[in-house]
């Protein structure tokens, strides 16, 4: 079958490192251990797993972090090469092994990535597994596959970037006829935005401010919106084409991101209430500012940012993937005792109606916001075409594109 693969190499990986995004001119996937190449089908591991043939499959920011050498080598360890990427995906049940139930040939599905303990088939499951939360699972480099902490970055599981991967039938969700795929590949990250919503749902009195609206920025604040979050949105980005989608999605007010760092602070503070002082070193203090902000990207300058900007007391939620933070200082978020929450993937959601799974929620709120959720969409690349989608993927921004996505079967 064919498949973007992706291999370890020391040198590639040491040398874009040291040579930075745009050194010598080059982007920074060039030098990636990356091949478009034939390689087997991977096999049913165990009874209670299917086939996927993806349809449509989403480039993810944690997929560029792994192709330009940017994210943080903590997780190597619990990755197998080999491994073809991609997990965010809307594809077709094609082959069934033993003892399935949730699923059928021919059913329409979006993917669960996390390959915790019942994906392994660990018994008893870990004490963050039992809980439903699989994305925290202890065990991701044992049981019936390789290490991984998801499908995309297991050498046994295949991933959505080829022409089918394989997944425990409790990964697979079906997706509702109402829902085209174009809406559908957006199901997965609007899980992932969802669970840092609901990880610190704002008061109807509250300001939130947001950070980033590429792809995943958008998403939260379109889940925001869609879960009946009634607060004011601040929204920041650096491009006019962000900044209007935020606004359709339900931003209230719009922020630039560039500009000197103490005139970008003053138009900041004038909007959210607060009170910028003069630094003797270094960027200004801030006094006041949101009662809930997520950063949704999660580079050195947001993070600084965002935990300059949130109010003494308040909470920040970090839902981008960060690399490693440079010239962050931390002291605001101790001198202002800040509540600082972590949100990676999903889990077991409170809801007024009781504990749900953040893919049931995502499932359903994207049958009412399809129309305008699926426009973020690209028009889809072939694999074929891998060099252009990830130069697009990667100057989304000023490319004026949101997801990045393959057309693979």
């Amino acid at each position: 079958m064919r498949a973007l693969e992706y291999r370890k190499s020391i040198p590639r990986y040491a040398l874009q490192r040291v040579l930075g995004k745009r050194a010598l001119g080059l982007d920074p996937w060039r030098l990636a251990p990356l091949r478009l190449c034939d390689r087997p089908e991977p096999p049913l591991p165990a009874p209670g797993w299917v086939r996927v043939r993806p349809r449509l499959a989403g480039v993810c920011g944690s997929d560029l972090a792994t192709i330009a050498a940017t994210g943080s080598p903590y997780l190597a360890p619990v990755t197998s090469m080999p491994f073809v990427l991609g997990h965010e995906t809307v594809g077709l049940v094609v082959e069934t092994g033993s003892g399935v139930t949730r699923v059928r040939e021919g059913d329409r599905v979006v993917l669960h990535p996390a390959l915790g303990c019942r994906v392994r088939g660990i018994e008893p499951p870990c004490a963050a597994c039992a809980e439903g939360r699989d994305a925290l699972c202890r065990n991701v480099t044992r049981g019936v596959i390789g290490p991984g902490i998801q499908t995309g970055y297991c050498r046994d599981t295949g991933g959505a970037f080829g022409d089918s991967f394989v997944a425990h039938e409790s990964q697979l969700y079906r997706v509702s006829e109402d829902v085209p795929d174009e809406a559908a590949v957006l199901i997965e990250p609007l899980a992932c935005a969802l669970h840092g919503v609901l990880r610190a749902p704002p008061a109807a009195s509250d300001t939130v401010l947001l950070l980033g609206c590429g792809a995943m920025g958008l998403l939260t604040v379109a889940a925001l919106r869609a879960t009946g979050c009634t607060a004011r949105i601040v929204a920041v980005a650096k491009h006019d084409h962000q900044r209007e989608r935020a606004a359709r999605l339900g931003a209230d007010e719009l922020l630039d991101s560039r500009g000197a760092v103490v005139e970008r602070y003053r138009r900041w503070a004038r909007v959210l209430g607060a009170e910028v002082l003069a630094a003797e070193l270094g960027k200004p203090a801030v006094l006041g500012g949101a009662d809930v902000t997520f950063d949704c990207v999660a580079s050195s300058t947001t993070l600084d940012d965002a935990i300059r900007f949130t109010r003494s007391g308040g909470t920040l939620v970090l839902v981008g993937m960060p690399a490693i933070p440079r010239n962050v200082d931390w002291t605001p978020l101790w001198y202002k005792e800040l509540t600082l929450r972590a949100a990676y993937a999903y889990g077991p959601e409170r809801c007024p109606d009781g504990q749900r799974e953040t893919f049931d929620i995502a499932l359903e709120l994207m049958r009412a916001w399809s129309g305008r959720l699926a426009p973020l969409v690209s028009a889809p690349f072939e694999l074929s075409e891998y060099r252009a989608a990830l130069a697009s993927a990667f100057h989304a921004g000023s490319g004026k594109a949101v997801k990045t996505i393959f057309r693979i079967h």
